[in-house]
Formats: structure tokens, sequence, C-alpha cells
């Protein structure tokens, strides 16, 4: 039980997507001292519609359709019983579908805005401590209180330029400051239930944010599924196209509900296979994407 319990600590990366923050790399469960799971996952996602505001926009400006393809790197250990380390890297894919003689046109209309159908690059270093400061029985199951701080910052020089040409930004380089409440229900069947909320501080023109997530699952001695839901809710920030807005994507107001589902199942000795699923179901000057995970996790 020990070693799932420090997998199901790092598993929470898959099916995450590009857009996800601080919420979607914490889990209910603790790795254990001296104890960890290092995972490598591929994610796909893909969208060709956006939320704006006040309405839903079919085809992305200049590029129509945008697909984000990503590597992820992704390790947990367990200090103490009641405090984890994680820490996160991803490489980051975005390519647009316009044609090259669009692309050629518009960096001869608008040679500063810098358009291209593909950006990648190394995006953002993701570091954060967890720490179980409560715990009780209530029946048979058992009801943990715990608290994240976190950091987020970048690690390369991508570019978020004015300009609808960074629509296909791989970040908005922001430096992120993260705090969150967890608490983590967990039954004698397996069945759990987890809920978080918590205040991202973002640096530059990005908005601060409300963050959270809720899940469902069940952590078996070998089999893990769960389903979840999270949300940001912006503060400030303005629409794209509409009064205020200068062209400058990072100081967007992005909101969104986003709905998943992952599994786990192991393949041999320390080694499993994760696979995840989310789409955006409601969102505010972001992109309607669904993306697919698949990944390979090695738990001592």
């Amino acid at each position: 039980m020990q070693k799932l319990s420090s997998l199901l600590a790092s598993f929470l990366l898959v099916g995450a997507g590009t857009t996800a923050h601080a919420q979607g790399l914490v889990s209910g469960f603790m790795a254990g001292k001296g104890h960890g799971s290092v995972v490598v996952s591929a994610t796909a996602e893909r969208y060709k519609t956006a939320y704006l505001a006040p309405v839903k926009a079919e085809g992305i400006p200049v590029f129509q359709e945008v697909q984000v393809n990503s590597l992820n790197l992704y390790a947990t250990y367990g200090f103490t019983d009641k405090i984890d380390a994680v820490v996160s890297l991803p490489y980051i894919q975005s390519k647009g579908k316009a044609a090259d003689l669009a692309i050629n046109d518009l960096n001869v209309q608008r040679p500063t805005e810098g358009f291209t159908n593909s950006r990648q690059g190394l995006q953002d270093l993701t570091a954060l401590l967890k720490f179980k400061s409560f715990s009780r029985e209530i029946g048979s199951s058992i009801l943990d209180l715990l608290g994240v701080v976190s950091v987020s910052t970048p690690v390369s020089n991508y570019q978020t330029n004015t300009g609808y040409g960074y629509i296909i930004a791989i970040g908005n380089r922001a430096t992120k400051y993260s705090a969150l409440g967890v608490a983590h229900l967990k039954t004698s069947s397996g069945v759990f239930a987890t809920g978080q909320v918590g205040y991202s501080l973002r640096t530059g023109e990005v908005p601060n944010a409300l963050i959270g997530e809720a899940k469902i699952g069940y952590a078996g001695p070998k089999n893990y599924i769960e389903g979840f839901a999270s949300f940001q809710e912006s503060n400030g920030g303005t629409d794209i196209s509409e009064q205020g807005f200068t062209g400058f994507f990072p100081s967007t107001r992005v909101n969104y509900i986003r709905v998943g589902a992952s599994a786990y199942r192991p393949i041999t000795d320390g080694f499993g296979l994760t696979l995840g699923a989310s789409t955006y179901v409601a969102g505010r000057n972001i992109g309607k994407s669904t993306g697919f995970s698949a990944g390979i996790t090695y738990n001592f």
C-alpha cells in the first residue's frame, strides 16, 4: 500500500494539460517518508473554437485551429510521512494551421508580431511543498487536511509579445506563487473524495486568480481511477477584442471549468501505465481544448 500511495501522490500530472496550474499537480495522498515517484507523460490537445466574452467563437484568429503537444517530467518525494515535495517541468510545442503564404504575408504587413505556425520550448518549472496538518478517523474512513505552497517560473526565453501571432505562445512568462487548502476523505473500501481551493499570485500583467479542484475516485491495491473538475476565476484582466484589450494575451481574464478522468495500472515491478483525458466545458478567453495523455511511472 505504501508504494501505491507514493504513486498516487504523483499521479495528477497525466491529463492535466498545458494550461493547468498548481492545483492540477496536487493529490490528497502522501508519498510517505523516503518514497516517491517519477512520471514521464505526453499530452496532445486540440481546439478550433474558443470561449470569448460574451460568446463562443468558431475558428481561431490567424491559425483557425491550434494543436498543443507536451512532454512532461514530474517527480515527488516524501521527506517525512507528513511533508512531500513535488517538481514538474513540461516541454511544449504549440502549432497553428495557417497557410504558409498567409503567415508570410502577415509578417510583411506586421513584422513586429512575429507570426509563425509553431512555437516550442521548455515552459515553466513548478516546485511545491505539501503538508499534512490534520488527520482524524471518521467511522471507518479517514479525513486528512493538507496545506500546499508552490512557485512556478519560466525556465526558457519563450516569447509572449503583443499581437495575434502570440495566440500560440507556450506560456505567459509569469512567475506564480500559490497557496492551497486540501481536504481528503478516504474510505476503507478504497473510495476517496478530495477538494481543494486556493489563490495564485502572478507577476507582470497576468491577473491573479482563485483556483480549485474536486475529485472522486477509487484507489485499490493495484488499480486507480478518478474523475475530476477544476476551475480558475481570474481577479481582473481584459477580454480579447473588447475595450481595453491591447493585444497582449497574458493580461486577459482567463476563467475556465475543466473536467476529466485518469486511470493507473501496474505493468511490472515498480513501473505502471497512466492514461488520462480532459476537456474544457466553460470558460472565458481560453481555447475549448480537449486533451489525451499517457505516461509511464516509476514508483519507489
